[in-house]
């Protein structure tokens, strides 16, 4: 039986975004923003390991993420490409995935060789190199950033929780230790509510480990730079967790926007006892740094039951009539085929069905990345 807290929770939560919606940032354009989580994470390595995990036990087919969710091959860049590339909006700009992507995963063999005792990492280039189908990856990447169609950002140093996950092997928990020797971006439980609590990278309990964090995500950062040759003007946090010093740090590196969802998640109650924030379009913060507000949601993999594509164009359609951008929320894992094919497939089609539709409803519709929408909005103070 869910508690009262758990309801009062749950209203508080659709007033406040009901509310944030209306609040901010306005234009009379028609925007599309399509941002992108995960890129360039691990979470399960390959159709072996799937069927290994859930043959060992854990019942990673009821885990969408856990049952579709991999590093992105070469065919599934290959193919969401060519899906974009037949589309053009009224200024002859293609759609454009923001590309949220983490530039590093667990080192699980120096790990395992630490004696289960130290974290390691490994940038995100080796990562690829170590996966049969994958190592275009990385050139595709910048192929599609060339082409207008892809556009990496900063999503994080890896998508994984190194303090939940070392502590886990220190304790000779059997699902972390599945995880070490299966390579898998964390685990599910034999027996619990099958979510997958390590990839919360931010997730953090203590005030240690949200220095250590502090760290992690400096280092982060600057990978980010020195490894794709750019900087990433927008942000946003695993799991939509983030303390607030991150944004101290990515300030000082250069980021001015900050992507999520009205509900921010605080990852321990350090302002005024609080473990949530709310947030709206166009709303800044003490650095200046401006807050892109998803309100939208394309994610048919996580919702196999509804129709996805007449579910988002419903909310573009109150997005535009409050006079906002559609800011669409659909994560990698919706185009990934390297663990089921046909969930990439499936949804390819469904993204064509979107974007034809949203192009037949409004055709006078533009196509921006993140960093395009996060300008617009800081050159009009209007508001």
């Amino acid at each position: 039986m869910k508690s009262i807290k758990h309801y009062v929770d749950a209203v508080q939560k659709r007033t406040m975004s009901y509310i944030n919606q209306r609040r901010g940032w306005t234009t009379d354009r028609k925007i599309i923003v399509i941002e992108s989580d995960d890129w360039g994470s691990i979470r399960m390595p390959s159709r072996e390991v799937y069927e290994r995990t859930l043959k060992e036990g854990y019942r990673v087919d009821l885990n969408m993420y856990e049952k579709y969710d991999s590093l992105e091959s070469e065919d599934d860049l290959v193919f969401l490409f060519e899906t974009l590339s037949k589309f053009k909006d009224i200024n002859g700009n293609y759609p454009q995935i923001p590309a949220n992507s983490l530039v590093a995963n667990p080192d699980f063999v120096r790990i395992k060789e630490s004696g289960n005792v130290e974290y390691f990492i490994e940038t995100i280039d080796k990562t690829f190199a170590s996966y049969p189908k994958h190592t275009k990856s990385m050139n595709l990447w910048y192929e599609g950033e060339r082409k207008g169609i892809f556009c990496l950002q900063f999503h994080g140093r890896e998508h994984f929780n190194q303090f939940i996950f070392i502590n886990a092997l220190k304790e000779r928990k059997e699902e972390a230790l599945w995880a070490l020797e299966n390579k898998m971006g964390g685990s599910i439980t034999k027996n619990g509510d099958y979510k997958n609590y390590y990839v919360a990278a931010s997730a953090f309990k203590t005030i240690k480990e949200v220095e250590l964090g502090v760290d992690n995500i400096k280092e982060g950062i600057r990978l980010f730079k020195s490894i794709h040759n750019k900087e990433s003007k927008s942000y946003i946090g695993t799991n939509y967790y983030w303390p607030l010093e991150f944004e101290d740090v990515l300030h000082a590196e250069g980021v001015k926007y900050i992507q999520g969802i009205t509900t921010h998640k605080l990852p321990i109650q350090n302002i005024s006892n609080r473990n949530k924030l709310f947030h709206y379009l166009g709303e800044v913060n003490r650095h200046n740094q401006i807050y892109l507000i998803r309100n939208c949601f394309f994610e048919p993999t996580c919702t196999p039951n509804i129709d996805s594509v007449s579910n988002c164009l419903k909310q573009i359609e109150t997005a535009f009539k409050l006079s906002k951008p559609a800011i669409i929320s659909s994560h990698r894992c919706n185009y990934i085929g390297n663990i089921f094919e046909d969930n990439r497939d499936k949804n390819l089609i469904q993204l064509s069905r979107l974007i034809t539709e949203i192009q037949k409803k409004w055709p006078e519709v533009e196509f921006m990345n993140s960093e395009q929408l996060g300008t617009l909005i800081e050159n009009d103070r209007s508001f």
